[in-house]
């Protein structure tokens, strides 16, 4: 990583208030260059507070960014933050209102040239392709990475029709603790406490909402631009990771916006920016690509960059199981169109016979994190246990590599002698020693098979074919390898399990798996510069003497037939800013079955966040417990919120509610 300390332009910031049609004025920091020409304006818009949650990565772009003649604007969504106005739920309408007016507010300012670009990572990679869809004038282009267009099929809540419990539930834990974090007074001054208090008057948890829409209804298709790729009118470049869950977007924006307003990059990174240095790698110079992009859409520059194939991917080397990959071996590959005319679907067909699939309740607990992020224990282990849970079919790698690029897609003939089930497939790649690495899976929830927004019961004792695609990906299986698929009934904590399944009988001689086969092309290479930055902002990470728990604990109770995972997710811990701000945080995802009961499934999610000013005397608390459990008829959600000031509870609010299981 190189760190840039001298740039074309010299710098300067302030913190501002953007103020809104209704009054409200949002918090906003604004890094520009010294100059007296107008500049055009990039926005990053973000709910995790700009003054300290995201400040560390804030400093590592926006500056660099201002460097090179743009004006980058970090704004923290209404009710959060030192933001004025209360919380709202995820992408609300009022959300994306807001941000239209900033972008107008940004556009009108003298020091902007009128031309604005929108981009960010996660939920601000989201609110960027949801306000491109609104159109405003002034946007003309945004980098929008690891994101979704499809917030119901593609996002943290449902996983092909099914609950995806893993992050569901912790991410409706995350959002209850985050939003709960308080204005600070250093910012907003002696009206803190008042913002506070009616902030937490307000809060509901989201998980109440996410679970109440089981099916990909009009609540999901708010925000979801997959419903009209064609209201996009800004230039969109849109970045993934095969390790990040939204990869499939990218694939799915380069084939239906116009070619000559998008451009695709897919690496091998995780749910980070591809510039960071976390595993996996290789990184590459980001910002220097992201202002290729924007010099040629917002200045009018022509850097090549629309010369660049369609979609730029990164294809990996068979790789032996790891949690944690340092860098993966591969190279980039170009498509000049998508489906790329390079990639023949080949199917390879099932034998057997009729098998039985019931895996245990506990096959899942080697599917590795849900969201990446760089961490140790991130990735998923050795799948041979996972594999010995389910049914599997294996074809040989003869002579030469397959290189596969795109989605796989299975076909399975399934009979089912209950109403409700799910089917999990995995794609292997088996080393000649027997370890199994993952290389991508998808899950079909049965009830879902017609369609994402309904709930069909399965006809009992009747047969049926079903189709589901698997995650895309790229990867080369070597000659002497063996390609795995293995069908599994359960695959918990990522999906929840259906009440009263009891496994299916799978026809392997009428079901098939299709691999996106890429064929050897001549192609120039593609390069990226090496990664560089901004100067850090100067974060201190106190050691301390406690003794670190383990990132993924599984545990099992023999006697119960029980099994627990422990996940501490390790967001931040605890970090000392240069303005004399302390701030912990502490979390701890809990999720428990026994291995025979698909009704024994529990998660919970435990938060403890503390902010500590010194030279104000202001020291705050925030702890939150989260749970979720089922019977067969209703999802059980209990949500706690304990806030307190200078040890004293200045908020105690309890949820407890019961949502109907119509689909999940």
């Amino acid at each position: 990583m190189h760190i840039r300390t001298t740039f074309p332009y010299e710098t300067t910031h302030e913190d501002v208030r953007i103020p809104l049609p209704d009054g409200t004025r949002l918090y906003a920091r604004i890094w520009r260059p010294v100059t007296d020409e107008p500049v055009p304006a990039l926005l990053e818009y973000l709910p995790y507070r700009l003054s300290d949650w995201t400040a560390p990565r804030d400093w590592q772009r926006h500056p660099w960014y201002a460097g090179h003649g743009y004006a980058s604007v970090r704004v923290d969504v209404r009710g959060h933050g030192n933001s004025e106005g209360l919380p709202g739920d995820e992408y609300d309408a009022t959300e994306l209102a807001d941000g239209v007016a900033v972008i107008h507010w940004l556009a009108q300012q003298p020091w902007c040239s009128g031309r604005v670009g929108m981009f960010g990572i996660s939920w601000g990679g989201f609110n960027s392709l949801q306000i491109a869809a609104l159109a405003p004038e002034p946007l003309k282009a945004i980098v929008t990475v690891c994101s979704t267009d499809d917030r119901y099929d593609n996002d943290v809540h449902y996983m092909g029709g099914s609950v995806l419990a893993v992050d569901m539930h912790a991410w409706a834990a995350t959002m209850l603790a985050f939003v709960s974090r308080p204005p600070d007074p250093a910012q907003v001054g002696e009206g803190w406490k008042d913002m506070w208090l009616k902030r937490l008057e307000a809060v509901d948890p989201f998980i109440h909402t996410w679970l109440a829409h089981q099916t990909r209804d009009d609540y999901w298709k708010h925000g979801s631009v997959c419903e009209d790729y064609s209201a996009i009118r800004a230039k969109v470049l849109a970045v993934g990771g095969w390790h990040d869950p939204y990869r499939d977007t990218v694939l799915r924006l380069v084939e239906h916006i116009d070619p000559d307003r998008v451009r695709g990059l897919i690496g091998p990174w995780s749910h980070q920016y591809p510039d960071r240095g976390l595993p996996p790698g290789p990184s590459i110079g980001f910002l220097q690509e992201t202002l290729r992009w924007w010099d040629q859409h917002l200045k009018d520059k022509d850097t090549g960059v629309m010369s660049e194939p369609l979609l730029r991917s990164w294809i990996s080397e068979s790789h032996r199981p790891a949690t944690v990959y340092e860098t993966l071996s591969g190279r980039w590959a170009g498509e000049h169109s998508w489906p790329s005319p390079n990639i023949e679907p080949v199917a390879y067909a099932l034998r057997g016979g009729p098998q039985i699939v019931d895996s245990p309740q506990q096959t899942g607990l080697d599917a590795g994190r849900f969201f990446p992020f760089g961490n140790d224990a991130d990735l998923p282990p050795d799948q041979r246990d996972e594999d010995a849970k389910s049914v599997c079919f294996e074809f040989p790698v003869k002579d030469a590599p397959i290189e596969i690029l795109g989605r796989p897609r299975v076909k399975l003939r399934i009979r089912m002698d209950v109403p409700r089930g799910q089917a999990i497939a995995r794609l292997c790649d088996v080393a000649p020693d027997g370890s199994s690495t993952l290389v991508t899976r998808g899950a079909l929830n049965l009830s879902a098979r017609g369609g994402r927004d309904r709930a069909d019961d399965w006809p009992v004792g009747g047969t049926e074919d079903v189709t589901f695609e698997l995650n895309g990906i790229g990867h080369t299986f070597p000659p002497g390898h063996r390609i795995r698929l293995a069908v599994s009934s359960s695959y918990w904590p990522w999906i929840w399990p259906q009440a009263g399944s009891v496994g299916f009988t799978l026809d392997a001689d009428g079901s098939l798996v299709e691999l996106p086969v890429r064929r050897p092309v001549e192609e120039p290479a593609i390069r990226f510069e090496e990664p560089e930055q901004s100067e850090p902002l100067g974060v201190v990470y106190p050691v301390t003497l406690d003794e670190q728990r383990p990132e993924r604990l599984v545990v099992r109770d023999v006697a119960k037939g029980e099994w627990r995972l422990e996940v501490d997710p390790r967001y931040g811990g605890t970090r000392v800013y240069p303005d004399g701000l302390e701030f912990t945080e502490d979390a701890l995802e809990t999720y428990t079955v026994q291995e025979n009961d698909p009704l024994s499934a529990r998660t919970r999610s435990d938060w403890a966040i503390r902010l500590h000013r010194p030279e104000l005397a202001w020291d705050v608390r925030i702890e939150t417990r989260s749970e979720i459990s089922a019977d067969d008829s209703d999802f059980i959600t209990s949500n706690e919120v304990v806030c307190k000031e200078g040890g004293e509870v200045v908020f105690h609010r309890t949820w407890e509610k019961r949502i109907p299981r119509t689909a999940g």
